[in-house]
């Protein structure tokens, strides 16, 4: 509210100026003077004094206006003013809210006048005559203030008055035509149109649109991107490939992976927190180990570009079908701002979930398949910059995240249940429940000229981790009939720096190179418990005996060379290809499996030349089609497959071998006013892919990957879109290794085809709603093995109303529309007491606000 008088007041003043100075009149505008507002700085004893002065330069004459007419224009209309003395006419022009005021003192209307529907930007013009004398014209915009600029006339007074949205296409079109730039790809700046991969950029509006159903990334992100797999709605993403290969996590260039890979790298961070993210589909060499099927770039809030912002948002949710038992709520503070070099973000939330019940009204076991739910937990998140503007060119920055989820429950699964799908029991007692911690802290330091060459470089630290839901292996000898709780510890410290150098001027060649390093220290311990206090309790009480390792303590070093050329040799045409030199170092201690195997301990090595090319050809403006080529390279879960090694061995005896993959890849993509489109096929290859076998042994052995993505977005008009994405993805293995790869590849890695389609309305001003869709198909690979067995088709919908209310926006998210009763495909993967149906119809409801 002060905001807007003090708007006011200097528009007032910046009238009463023009007022005394006729001649400026017909040089200056009122979008001028939207962008020199905060230099307008009179006094109220000036303004005063100004007011005093106008009304001695009309020396208190009346001026009769005796007409108003109004005449469209190509960049709006034109409002004609007739009086007896118009010569005389001087305007007060300023905007309040969505209106522009023009007053004029000492005259009046000989009538009252309103017209109505004026055009579709522009919804009444009204003129009246003041209480205390003088007339006051009001041109109402349909969303924004109009503008309005003097037209020099010997005989009338003419305003042109221009709606906003104008304005925006005439003046603001470098702001209309503003390109987006993508980091991920080459690690370096650079236009989306000209990386030749396929990538997809959520920005910070699709992020707290899709939050308003789902605070799970893993949610989130196969709803808005092709190629990802539809969510296990469990805390892992074991069983949700990216292109039927493992994608790497990054968060704001710290990667999220760890050597004994839990498969939690979407549960490090919550949505509050995320400015954007960008997902490259298919490995990237430059990144080096891990990703073999893309990578999530996770990139933090940024500052804002005012001294001080703050903004908050609470909510509740719960699913519909068990309203009580299921209640959550969810707290959400930002702060952040700039000023004289200085810049500060801080965030935080905290949430709790409530049980989770299926559509049928039955509570979902908050362990299904012992991946870790997402069901009764306590969710606190926090996340702090501050940069610092050293001048034009440099800027340092620090930054710390923290997350913590800790699940507490008194539901298990029942190993019995009485129908096809899991079941929950109650009575649960377990000291230490599911939960991860992630601490990550990150300093980075920016020069954007350095001798000519732009560097980039951070230090960061992170520590990790993750415990799991206890597993009952009392008939496994290789982990010693025992029932035991694992928990995932990692501490990891790193570097990373790379230098971007200009070959040719004017960008038309530039070499990027650098390097990273990281080392990592990582465990899973285990507590063991009371086999015989398990039985008696029917799984619901366990009771800590001992404690082992399941998988070793182990050391990694990874140090990483690097080397990118992008070449633009014409405007149509860009290339970019390069090299990576990986060197991985694998320590393993020596210790004892839970099934009292001896294991000596050793050193393991690793090393891989990777390579990437790809180009960019542009038909004009709106097309261009690209080509790649790209390698990928990832070490063994050594650790893991330590865990199960045979009595007397030794860790340089087992030596598993590191995987490379080799992806081609092909697309074209669109981009007009209102459409945007791609359509992409890719072919990827290893000699040495993993998958399981019936009783969940790995196996190695060549694989071949093929698929096709693609995704639309249509405005259809200012207030309707649709649009929706594509993904079809197959596989097979050469388990003979002889060329016939006649095996189809297991659901784990080869998800049904997906579908996804959504359609927006901008239904008032202030009321946004939007309908979305997904459809996972049928898939029946056939064969023996863990993840053979078909998996059936389900069909989901999602409603989401936005409506700006007060001085925030309410808003509605129902997950699940239609209340269909379904299983994911994870848990179709598992089948029997571990086949957890999906949640039913859930309800957020939240409210944002700016103060």
């Amino acid at each position: 509210m002060n905001h807007r008088l003090l708007l006011g007041s200097s528009a007032l003043a910046w009238g009463l100026i023009l007022l005394s100075n006729p001649q400026a009149q017909a040089q200056t505008s009122t979008d001028k003077y939207y962008n020199n507002s905060q230099q307008l700085s009179l006094t109220v004893k000036d303004l005063s004094q100004e007011k005093t002065e106008a009304k001695w330069l009309v020396q208190n004459n009346i001026i009769t206006i005796t007409d108003i007419e109004i005449n469209d224009t190509d960049s709006g209309l034109q409002l004609i003013i007739e009086g007896d003395r118009t010569s005389e006419l001087q305007p007060l022009i300023f905007p309040f809210e969505n209106t522009l005021i023009v007053e004029f003192i000492e005259a009046r209307l000989e009538t009252d006048f309103r017209e109505t529907d004026i055009s579709e930007e522009i919804t009444a013009i009204e003129g009246v005559n003041l209480e205390n004398g003088g007339v006051r014209i009001t041109v109402t915009g349909k969303n924004n203030p109009p503008s309005a600029q003097i037209i020099p006339s010997d005989s009338n007074l003419v305003l042109s008055v221009t709606p906003e949205s104008s304005v925006a296409s005439e003046e603001g079109e470098e702001e209309a035509q503003t390109i987006e730039l993508v980091v991920t790809a080459n690690r370096a700046q650079e236009e989306e149109q000209k990386v030749p991969r396929s990538i997809t950029v959520i920005n910070r509006q699709e992020i707290e649109q899709q939050s308003k159903i789902s605070r799970d990334l893993g949610e989130i992100l196969p709803k808005l991107v092709p190629g990802l797999a539809p969510s296990t709605q469990t805390s892992s993403i074991f069983g949700q490939p990216l292109r039927g290969r493992n994608v790497g996590v990054l968060i704001d260039g710290v990667p999220q992976s760890t050597n004994r890979n839990a498969q939690r790298d979407l549960r490090n961070i919550d949505p509050s927190s995320i400015e954007r993210i960008e997902i490259l589909r298919g490995p990237s060499a430059i990144y080096g180990d891990g990703a073999t099927g893309g990578l999530i770039n996770i990139i933090t809030r940024q500052a804002e570009d005012q001294p001080f912002v703050a903004r908050t948002n609470i909510g509740f949710d719960s699913i519909l079908t068990n309203f009580a038992d299921s209640f959550g709520f969810n707290v959400e503070q930002y702060f952040g701002g700039k000023s004289e070099g200085l810049s500060y973000v801080f965030n935080t939330s905290y949430s709790t979930t409530g049980g989770f019940f299926d559509s049928e009204n039955d509570r979902i076991p908050p362990d299904p398949q012992g991946q870790g739910g997402l069901a009764d937990l306590n969710t606190f998140n926090i996340l702090g910059k501050i940069g610092y503007d050293i001048d034009e060119n440099q800027k340092i920055q620090f930054s710390i995240s923290y997350y913590d989820d800790q699940q507490n429950s008194k539901y298990t699964l029942d190993p019995t249940p009485s129908g096809r799908k899991a079941e929950a029991r109650r009575g649960l007692r377990l000291p230490n429940q599911p939960n991860t911690e992630n601490l990550v802290l990150n300093l980075s330091y920016n020069n954007q000229s350095l001798w000519g060459s732009r560097l980039s470089s951070q230090l960061y630290y992170r520590d990790y981790s993750t415990r799991f839901f206890p597993f009952d292996l009392r008939s496994s000898a290789a982990f010693g009939n025992n029932v035991l709780q694992s928990e995932v510890q990692s501490e990891k410290i790193g570097t990373r720096f790379d230098i971007d150098s200009p070959i040719l001027p004017d960008d038309q060649l530039n070499i990027l190179w650098g390097l990273d390093y990281f080392h990592e220290d990582s465990s899973q311990p285990a507590d063991i418990f009371d086999s015989q206090v398990f039985a008696r309790s029917d799984g619901l009480v366990f009771q800590k005996t001992g404690s082992g390792f399941l998988s070793p303590p182990t050391g990694q070093d990874n140090i990483g060379l690097f080397a990118q050329l992008r070449w633009q040799p014409i405007e149509q045409f860009s290339l970019s290809g390069g090299i990576r030199q990986e060197f991985v170092d694998v320590s393993v201690n020596s210790f004892t499996t839970l099934g009292g195997n001896r294991v000596q301990g050793g050193n393991l090595n690793y090393d891989a030349t990777l390579f990437n090319i790809g180009g960019v050809y542009a038909f004009n403006d709106n097309i261009n089609v690209f080509a790649n080529f790209a390698q990928g390279f990832s070490i063994a879960d050594v650790a893991r497959a330590l865990r199960t090694a045979p009595n007397a061995s030794r860790v340089t005896q087992l030596n598993p071998a590191a995987q490379k993959v080799d992806t081609y890849e092909v697309g074209i993509r669109g981009n007009w006013d209102n459409v945007q489109a791609s359509l992409a096929y890719f072919y990827s290859y290893s000699d040495l892919g993993t998958t399981f076998d019936a009783d969940f042994d790995i196996i190695r052995d060549p694989q071949r990957i093929q698929g096709i993505e693609g995704d639309i977005n249509y405005d259809i008009n200012e207030d309707w879109s649709i649009g929706g994405t594509l993904t079809w993805t197959t596989g097979w293995r050469d388990p003979e290794g002889n060329g016939d790869f006649d095996t189809p590849l297991g659901n784990t890695l080869i998800p049904p085809v997906k579908l996804t389609a959504y359609v927006e309305n901008q239904t008032t001003d202030t009321w946004r709603n939007r309908l979305q869709f997904l459809y996972s198909g049928d898939r029946n690979p056939s064969g023996e093995g863990f993840d053979l067995d078909p998996v059936y088709s389900y069909f989901t919908a999602d409603f989401i109303s936005s409506l700006k209310l007060g001085n925030g926006e309410l808003s509605v998210g129902i997950e699940n529309l239609f209340n269909t009763f379904y299983y994911p495909n994870i848990a179709q993967i598992y089948g029997g007491r571990s086949q957890s149906a999906a949640k039913g119809m859930s309800l957020t409801v939240g409210y944002r606000f700016e103060w």
